[in-house]
């Protein structure tokens, strides 16, 4: 499976919405972009995700000894300073 691009700059997806999209299709991880993009990327295999989980081991242990920030999964959404934002439903 490919990236999949679908250009909704003409459909203004509220920040509910776009949550309501992605809720409703747990098996698939969505970026919304400020150009009115929404990308579906395909899920990691087993190899990347091992490799996932080995950095965020690492990072969490380096995090919980230095105190200096937080971790997150990659499940978590963020919306960045320019307006996009990233989900990855489960």
């Amino acid at each position: 499976m490919s990236v999949l691009t679908l250009n909704l700059d003409t459909v203004h997806l509220t920040d509910e919405q776009f949550y309501e999209i992605c809720q409703n299709n747990r098996e698939l991880k969505f970026e919304r972009t400020t150009k009115g993009e929404l990308i579906i990327m395909p899920p990691v295999g087993g190899e990347s995700g091992n490799r996932e989980a080995d950095l965020i081991i690492d990072l969490g242990i380096w995090n919980r000894q230095t105190g200096l920030g937080f971790t997150f999964s990659s499940s978590t959404i963020f919306k960045l300073p320019n307006g996009s934002e990233a989900l990855r439903a489960r």
